[in-house]
């Protein structure tokens, strides 16, 4: 099996649709996607993700299933130094660093500021449905890693939102949802690639081949959008720093 998980591209979050320039990233990639050959379209049912995946579903002449667990990753947690809630990911690197239960993969979830975000509720929710998902297809979670009771080498589509992104990655990777929060960006319209590997008969792992990949964006002649980034140097006010 062959998973795709699209970023939605480039949003206008006040009316929770896309901005011109995210317009024409998402037909350049509606270009890349709609030709290949799709088992199943899934896609969050938030405006961003709904109007990316249009234009790709348009010119392949398909439709997706909404699955509101693909929507954004919804929890808001009180970071160190602020006073009210904000999404688990954009900490300050010192503040989430300090804390060495972030880096493991049994234990990110138990510090005081996430219990009370409830956020394990969130996440076991969330790749619970994303299990149920691929069981769907012929995989089944056992453990770390996943039975392939029907193997195949279909493709799956999944249109959703950088956080839940994480979220998926860390499920079907075995890490911490903190290290990619922080540590990747993916910026709008990009597509990450995982395929499974059966190297012992009906025992798959998805292995992640690309991340965050913008080459449909170069091919039309677009830089990415820097709206996942944050400033590269400090001095630079024109971009973000919070």
């Amino acid at each position: 099996m062959r998973l795709l998980i699209v970023r939605h591209a480039d949003p206008d979050y006040s009316i929770d649709s896309l901005t011109p320039a995210g317009w024409e990233e998402a037909k350049l990639l509606a270009d890349r996607l709609a030709p290949v050959l799709v088992a199943a379209y899934y896609v969050s049912p938030l405006g961003r993700a709904k109007d990316t995946a249009s234009l790709t579903l348009k010119q392949a002449c398909r439709t997706a299933e909404t699955c509101s667990w693909l929507r954004e990753f919804a929890p808001q947690a009180v970071h160190p130094g602020k006073d009210s809630g904000h999404c688990v990911w954009d900490w300050l690197p010192d503040a989430w660093m300090a804390e060495p239960k972030y880096f493991d993969k049994d234990h990110w979830h138990e510090t005081e500021v996430f219990r009370n975000a409830h956020v394990k509720e969130e996440y076991d929710w969330v790749t619970g449905e994303l299990d149920r998902l691929l069981r769907r297809h012929g995989y089944v979670r056992n453990g770390l890693f996943y039975r392939a009771v029907a193997p195949n080498e279909d493709t799956i589509v999944l249109f959703c939102h950088f956080g839940v992104e994480c979220v998926l990655l860390s499920h079907l990777l075995n890490i911490s949802p903190m290290q990619l929060w922080h540590g990747t960006c993916a910026a709008p319209s990009s597509v990450t690639v995982l395929y499974t590997e059966e190297r012992r008969s009906g025992v798959a792992f998805f292995r992640m081949s690309s991340f965050g990949d913008v080459s449909h964006l170069y091919a039309g002649g677009r830089e990415p959008s820097f709206a996942a980034r944050f400033c590269e140097v400090y001095t630079r006010f024109d971009q973000r720093h919070d």
